[in-house]
């Protein structure tokens, strides 16, 4: 199979679907072929439509568009960064690194989330400073840690002088290439990128073989004990595991002058002017100051988005650092109540839980792994010969 065919291959292992209604909706350009599959196990067909929005319409041609555009190393300055360089299917749309890494070998400040379900995500990036995909594919462009480009305007003139491009997004959008018809695009691929299809969700479907002992014991300390379910909501209507809220655990806390970054914040909080949120967020160690920097907000300083817990056992390394290496790492930091800070979450404490608990609730994180995300993980790795 050659690559570009591998590609391809990428949305029917994910078992991604496609609610055929939606594909009529909105406005589509002059080719509008309807998107359809079958959605995994797990994933409302309403929640899933919900989030697709009246003026992105889901199409083929859209989403094979958005698909190229995703893998394209020439949407960065140096022609050697792609989306898919920090979101690689052999990661599960990670890259496997504890800190981003860009242009030139720049490392960034945080940690590639995954973009398997980020659709769903109340706002996107750690802090939530995108509220949509559209939004966040258009910020990575002009980061100088990440794709390099001087000017979105680069971007576009560059796309518009490759003919197949030319003509896929006259075809697609009815015009020439623009920067938000080029975030359209990346962004209605990225909302094919859906996984269910678990363990956990056949065992809510009603095979009680689905879980092992462990995994079943793990569950319940999940939503009792462990008190995971305060922050990782269980929820059928909504099953990604996450209140979509910002909190401080105290994972700031590793950088060493945390202690002096969150009395800036709150000295710059009292002057109530948005210009000193922003020069206090260009200063060192300021990525740890998370949302605040975002809504300068004081409640928000050192808080960072809640991640679904679906398909995490694909993920690692863990938080927006990258500091924890395994899902047993993230138990036992939590099992401690997180690093200790001035204004850490309120709602959480210490857990006592013996070794074996421990095991057992790894055990239930892993059984949130869909099917067909570990498949393409191990194909992807397998082609490397990983």
């Amino acid at each position: 199979m050659s690559g570009k065919s591998a590609l391809k291959m990428i949305v029917v292992l994910l078992a991604v679907a496609f609610v055929p209604a939606l594909a009529a909706s909105g406005s589509a350009g002059p080719t509008a072929t309807a998107f359809e599959f079958k959605l995994p196990l797990g994933i409302p067909a309403d929640t899933w439509s919900y989030f697709v929005p009246k003026d992105n319409p889901m199409t083929a041609e859209k989403v094979e568009l958005g698909r190229q555009l995703f893998f394209d190393a020439r949407l960065s300055s140096d022609g050697k960064i792609s989306c898919a360089s920090c979101h690689d299917p052999k990661f599960a749309f990670t890259d496997g690194k504890s800190l981003a890494e860009g242009i030139g070998g720049r490392h960034g400040v945080r940690n590639s989330p995954t973009i398997l379900n980020s659709m769903f995500n109340a706002g996107q990036f750690w802090d939530g400073r995108a509220e949509s995909l559209e939004a966040q594919a258009k910020m990575p462009l002009i980061n100088p840690d990440e794709m390099g480009n001087a000017s979105h305007q680069e971007v576009v003139d560059r796309l518009a002088r490759i003919p197949q491009y030319a003509t896929q997004f006259r075809e697609v959008f009815g015009g020439p290439v623009t920067i938000d018809s080029l975030a359209r695009a990346i962004a209605a691929y990225e909302r094919t990128l859906v996984a269910g299809n678990s363990p956990v969700d056949r065992y809510q479907a009603g095979d009680l073989n689905a879980l092992s002992e462990a995994a079943r014991s793990g569950m319940f300390l999940f939503r009792g004990k462990a008190r995971c379910s305060i922050c990782h909501i269980v929820s059928v209507n909504f099953p990604f595991l996450t209140d979509q809220n910002y909190r401080n655990t105290g994972v700031g806390a590793n950088y060493k002058g945390f202690n002096q970054l969150i009395k800036r914040a709150l000295e710059t909080a009292r002057d109530e002017t948005r210009d000193g949120v922003d020069k206090l967020a260009k200063g060192e160690g300021a990525s740890e100051l998370g949302r605040f920097v975002v809504t300068g907000n004081t409640l928000d300083i050192g808080a960072f988005r809640t991640p679904s817990l679906r398909n995490v056992e694909l993920t690692a390394p863990y938080f927006h650092d990258g500091s924890a290496v395994t899902l047993a790492d993230v138990v036992k930091f939590y099992v401690k109540g997180g690093n200790d800070n001035a204004i850490r979450d309120w709602q959480l404490e210490p857990v006592p839980l013996t070794e074996d608990e421990q095991r057992n609730l790894v055990e239930f994180l892993k059984a949130l792994t869909s099917d067909e995300a570990r498949h393409m993980v191990e194909q992807e790795r397998k082609k490397l010969g990983h």
